[in-house]
């Protein structure tokens, strides 16, 4: 290393922990990667921590960090329906199927780790495998120019106080079950009697009374193309215990499919299709996101200023599909920075530039995660935003176009805000839009598109 390299440490080898070590090796920097699992384990040996769906916008940022070297999990759309009531009160209540203006992108996260890792470990990166708790991260820090932790939701976060002024929650908003399946292509006659796309768009099926449940297409780090199934169950409902009740592959796929098959019958014949991976005993994981904004900034016990990036900094939960993207927006926004800095990387200058990414894009990725929650601040953009989705494809994209681009919704804070931002993107006035709207009725299934 030369006398005017400057080095940084990275604590945490996953999405964000490898894109920073990347990015900052590309910018110059003489970079250690910390990991407590060997690379291989890393993607062997764990499952990965959500579908990590980036959508449209997000790749522009993390095609500054690693072009796009992936085959499979790419999709243009959403094919959206909502459901209430139970036994004969069920009611089939909207549907739409938007396209996104943007295409989304699902990979294992594991595997875009791994590329990651080693793509930094060819171009002369260090990749050090150790346990780093507080005592050590003190000395690494001590030997570094920057350090960045992104060890996630647990590890070293506590270093992190959390903001009670940022932070909505003090527990999880839903219980969390996602399982990886294999058994079907993504060609155009893949659920083709919910849209003309099949399997090009995400079905994304809401229960009022329960939850959400997201299935799409992904890339598997071994199996290429399969499908990605994550749940959002309600503390309250009847989903939840459910969830909890998972313990492996087989029994992920058999609550995913009894969900379906009590839930969302009409799409019971292509879901029974899809098989596990035998091969990864590790594709299936459940759990539960407390929501948190944490300080920025921290400090070790001998006073060597640390930062907090990823979840680490800020934890969402995964219903919005807004943890990854912003991990990354965040990383290759730090990059650029970091690299044209001259001076020391002070507690204030890493404070700075956690608040240009906060206004940039942590508080609209809170923000759209509530909307898609429920949160009561939002009742009145949902009460509003799906029946005029439902009868606009206008307003079903820019909808779904906060999952791309959130910070548009920092702008609706009233009703009026709403039936305003309605108007504007239907092109006429927002109560005209919501006269039309009127209960689904029956949704086509795949039986009676067949027989049609």
């Amino acid at each position: 290393m030369s006398e005017s390299q400057r080095s940084a440490a990275v604590i945490g080898a996953g999405i964000a922990g490898s894109s920073a070590a990347l990015g900052l090796l590309d910018a110059g920097f003489d970079v250690t990667l910390y990991s407590d699992r060997e690379r291989a384990s890393l993607r062997n040996d764990v499952p990965p921590t959500g579908v990590a769906v980036l959508f449209g916008k997000s790749r522009e940022w993390d095609a500054q960090i690693i072009e796009d070297i992936y085959q499979y999990g790419n999709t243009t759309g959403i094919s959206a329906r909502l459901y209430s009531g139970d036994g004969d009160e069920r009611a089939d209540v909207l549907q739409f199927n938007p396209d996104f203006g943007y295409e989304a992108q699902a990979v294992d996260v594991r595997l875009r780790s791994d590329d990651r890792i080693g793509r930094f470990l060819d171009r002369g990166g260090k990749f050090e495998v150790r346990t780093v708790d507080a005592q050590a991260l003190d000395a690494i820090a001590a030997d570094h120019d920057l350090t960045l932790v992104a060890t996630g939701k647990g590890g070293l976060s506590s270093l992190f106080p959390i903001d009670p002024a940022r932070s909505h929650y003090d527990r999880p908003q839903r219980q969390l079950l996602q399982v990886t399946l294999k058994g079907l292509d993504q060609g155009d006659d893949v659920f083709d009697y919910r849209n003309r796309l099949g399997g090009r768009q995400d079905l994304f099926n809401l229960d009022a009374q329960n939850g959400e449940a997201w299935l799409g297409p992904f890339q598997h780090k071994d199996e290429g193309l399969t499908w990605s199934f994550i749940g959002f169950a309600k503390t309250d409902g009847e989903w939840a215990d459910k969830f909890r009740a998972v313990t492996d592959a087989a029994s992920a796929r058999e609550t995913f499919l009894d969900l379906y098959r009590t839930y969302f019958p009409h799409d019971v014949a292509e879901v029974e299709k899809l098989q596990t991976i035998e091969s990864d005993p590790h594709s299936w994981i459940k759990g539960a996101v407390t929501p948190a904004v944490r300080e920025a900034v921290g400090v070790t016990e001998n006073g060597h200023v640390v930062a907090a990036i990823g979840d680490t900094a800020i934890a969402v939960d995964p219903v919005a599909g807004q943890g990854a993207q912003n991990a990354l927006i965040q990383v290759a926004e730090l990059v650029k920075a970091a690299s044209a800095h001259d001076g020391d990387f002070t507690a204030d200058w890493l404070r700075d530039e956690f608040e240009k990414h906060w206004e940039r894009r942590g508080h609209a990725a809170t923000e759209v995660t509530r909307l898609f929650l429920g949160d009561p601040d939002y009742a009145d953009h949902l009460e509003l935003a799906f029946p005029a989705a439902a009868v606009n494809t206008d307003v079903a994209s820019a909808l779904f176009g906060l999952l791309s681009e959130p910070n548009p919704l920092l702008t609706l804070k009233t009703r009026d805000d709403v039936l305003g931002f309605i108007t504007a993107v239907a092109g006429e006035p927002a109560d005209d839009v919501l006269a039309r709207f009127v209960p689904a009725g029956e949704f086509s299934t795949k039986s009676t598109a067949l027989a049609g």
